[in-house]
């Protein structure tokens, strides 16, 4: 595998080479100081070019990068409609098991680029002061933040409701739709509830990382462990469980941060769980 420096050495000297690529940024983990590095980091990079179409026309350029082992070009897919407007990015996972992100910016959109950029951005390479003021880059859009009353009830809301989906689901023999509103919507709002009570404990000045990777460590070892097997799908009877843990989570966590922050606590978490033990004293047994 080739090393960081060899792979920045060849991003951006192909770069210095081609004069219709003006400024070349990093984003994503590699810029991000609280994430540990490792092999498989993607190197996430942007080239504000001058002649998309150019750039677009065949795929032969992209040889300087090393051998390929598979390319995705999500803006030219029909399946999965694109989602970056002007823009055009390769997704390419090289033989060596390097994955380069690389996407081509008009030049004209370098303003707006900088303006919905999430924080975690480097310029690299700016050939003609395009960036006047370069970022420094930051995670602080991912910091976990005091949920507000109303955001406090509707991740209440959404969790108890979706909950009721996955009861029926069981109940049915569905199992793929109960699995999908448990760990599609469901869970995610559970992790939400614990970041928040995370951050009611230790501060506003940190991420628990994309998809709450890093939760784990700020969690109780008994509440990690109910929480993987929250993600327990193998039949109905794991499904069952898997729910009750969330049910059993949700309420610690939820119940924590209400009573943190002075927040009225839902009543329709003992309706939802009288309801679903009705639905499971039939069914689930």
């Amino acid at each position: 595998m080739r090393s960081e420096q060899e792979m920045m050495e060849t991003i951006l000297s192909f770069a210095r080479r081609d004069d219709r690529i003006r400024m070349v940024a990093l984003e994503g983990s590699r810029t991000n100081v609280n994430i540990p590095p490792d092999r498989f980091q993607d190197y996430d990079i942007a080239y504000f070019v001058t002649d998309m179409d150019a750039f677009k026309r065949n795929d032969d350029w992209l040889h300087g990068f090393g051998r390929r082992l598979m390319m995705q070009k999500p803006e030219a897919m029909e399946l999965f409609p694109p989602e970056l407007g002007n823009w055009f990015s390769y997704l390419i996972l090289f033989e060596d098991g390097n994955k380069l992100d690389l996407t081509l910016i008009p030049v004209g959109e370098t303003e707006n680029y900088f303006r919905n950029s999430d924080g975690l951005v480097e310029v690299l390479l700016d050939k003609d002061g395009i960036a006047k003021r370069p970022p420094v880059a930051s995670d602080r859009q991912y910091w976990i933040r005091k949920p507000s009353a109303r955001e406090f009830d509707d991740c209440c809301n959404e969790f108890w409701m979706v909950s009721t989906y996955v009861v029926k689901g069981l109940a049915r023999e569905e199992i793929l739709f109960a699995i999908d509103h448990l760990g599609g919507i469901a869970r995610p709002n559970l992790l939400r509830m614990m970041a928040w009570r995370i951050g009611a404990d230790r501060g506003y000045n940190f991420s628990v990382g994309k998809n709450y990777k890093f939760i784990d460590r700020y969690l109780p070892k008994a509440d990690w462990g109910k929480l993987l097997s929250t993600c327990s799908n193998g039949g109905y009877a794991e499904a069952w469980q898997s729910l009750f843990a969330s049910y059993e989570l949700f309420r610690t966590y939820s119940s924590a941060v209400a009573e943190r922050f002075g927040y009225a606590y839902p009543d329709y978490d003992a309706a939802v769980t009288k309801y679903t033990n009705e639905i499971y004293s039939e069914f689930g047994q």
